[in-house]
């Protein structure tokens, strides 16, 4: 066993089992002159004839691959489409459109690019069907700011909501109430089309409220809601002033809510669930096992500050490597989810590389040795935070490199600099992007 290699050989598997070219082509087949699709719950069945324009849209950082995969099912009966993904992770497809726009802040592109999708979907009749591909990433990329509203305004009250400690329900539930396609817009634009929606979900749970801000699911979050956020992080200093007029207009109700259950805007849409993180950690337990270890697969809902869960990983990889676990060695240990930074220092780094550093930390501060333990925190999209890495490793080896080179970790995990402290231990994972999204995975050997 080489269990640094196992733990990247582990993730590679992870990410094939939520490979969204193959689970497209997996999912949707053509049988005569109907379109069937197969979905985590629920099989869909679409007499084409029925509807003389196809259109593919989409959003999303996997959006492209997904896009390719639906264009050699359908073939020529695609009309038209255009789809949205991340700059440097577009392709040139035949009869679809690829757009790339700014992921995690929204740039000119995202603005742009949901106006052409936006066009496109209030064109559509009821004898148009639209095949919308949605994938994570969507909420930065697919931006298209309610009146009063501008592009500066949204990025800047990006940055401030992810650097705020908010979790991704909070931020998007903000999203919603200053945009004219999330929270259920798209589908309000597109009606009376058929619209169906497959998705990957980067969510915990796979709410379809909060993948990619819920743009075609009733909403059920309140501008009062929105508020109540702002109010809980203390950041309405924070925040444009143009987003707070606006929030609280809607407070008063001066401006419409999103669109909510009962809407029958919703009464044309099918939400199909493709593919999630709960998929990518059985994927991981199969080829551990496979490899050797003895595997378990705790959550795919992970959450909270990425330095609270790394205490728990620590305290788990103790007591296996003492004995005091009932799982056996070697050991291996898997988990989803999608954690938060609090930022209080002006260090560089993401939440997978914060969650890595702080493990480190707190196994040296309760025993002294890394020795048999080896973790990985990583994301499946291969971009953690601002930065070029996946995420990072922990190895025992690192304890060699802190002392020849007076390395001290909680300096930098109290400047949030985690980056620069495994680029100098050689703890980094850099994949580039996988064209998937399905949330983070911490994944824990013990020897």
């Amino acid at each position: 066993m080489n269990p640094r290699e196992d733990l990247r050989s582990i993730f590679n598997k992870a990410l094939m089992k939520v490979d969204p070219f193959s689970m497209i082509r997996e999912r949707m087949k053509i049988h005569g002159d109907a379109l069937e699709i197969t979905g985590e719950t629920k099989t869909l069945t679409i007499e084409l004839e029925a509807y003389p324009k196809v259109l593919v849209t989409g959003i999303g950082k996997a959006s492209a691959k997904m896009a390719a995969a639906a264009g050699q099912v359908l073939g020529d009966r695609i009309t038209g489409g255009a789809v949205i993904t991340k700059h440097g992770q577009g392709q040139q497809l035949e009869r679809i459109k690829v757009l790339e726009a700014g992921h995690p802040i929204p740039d000119e592109n995202s603005v742009s690019g949901a106006q052409e999708l936006h066009s496109m979907a209030g064109l559509a009749d009821e004898k148009t069907l639209m095949i919308n591909l949605i994938s994570g990433g969507g909420s930065a990329l697919f931006s298209l700011p309610r009146e009063g509203i501008t592009l500066a305004h949204l990025q800047e009250t990006t940055k401030t909501l992810l650097g705020c400690g908010a979790d991704i329900r909070e931020i998007n539930c903000i999203r919603k109430h200053l945009s004219q396609v999330k929270g259920g817009g798209f589908a309000r634009t597109a009606f009376p089309a058929r619209m169906i929606n497959l998705i990957l979900s980067d969510v915990m749970g796979d709410r379809l409220d909060t993948i990619a801000s819920g743009i075609t699911v009733p909403d059920a979050t309140t501008f009062g809601q929105a508020l109540a956020v702002v109010e809980k992080y203390g950041i309405a200093e924070k925040l444009p002033s143009p987003v707070i007029e606006v929030l609280r207009a809607g407070g008063k109700g001066l401006i419409p809510e999103t669109p909510k259950p009962g809407d029958p805007v919703f009464n044309e849409v099918e939400n199909i669930i493709l593919g999630n993180n709960t998929a990518a950690c059985r994927g991981a337990v199969e080829h551990a096992r496979e490899l050797g270890y003895h595997a378990c697969f705790l959550t795919s809902s992970l959450t909270g500050e990425a330095r609270e869960m790394a205490r728990v990983f620590s305290a788990m990889a103790r007591d296996i490597r003492r004995g005091a676990s009932e799982m056996g060695k070697p050991a291996f240990v898997v988990t989803g989810g999608e954690t938060t930074v609090t930022l209080t220092g002006s260090g560089k780094g993401g939440r997978n590389q914060e969650l890595a550093l702080a493990f480190l930390v707190d196994v040296l501060d309760a025993t002294g040795t890394l020795e048999d333990i080896f973790f990985l925190s990583v994301g499946t999209d291969g971009v953690d935070g601002p930065t070029d890495a996946a995420g990072a490793f922990v190895l025992p080896g690192m304890q060699k490199a802190i002392k020849e080179g007076d390395i001290r970790p909680r300096e930098y995990l109290s400047a949030n600099d985690s980056y620069h402290f495994f680029r100098k231990t050689g703890g980094l994972l850099i994949t580039g992007p996988t064209d998937t999204n399905v949330c983070d995975l911490q994944l824990l050997i013990v020897a």
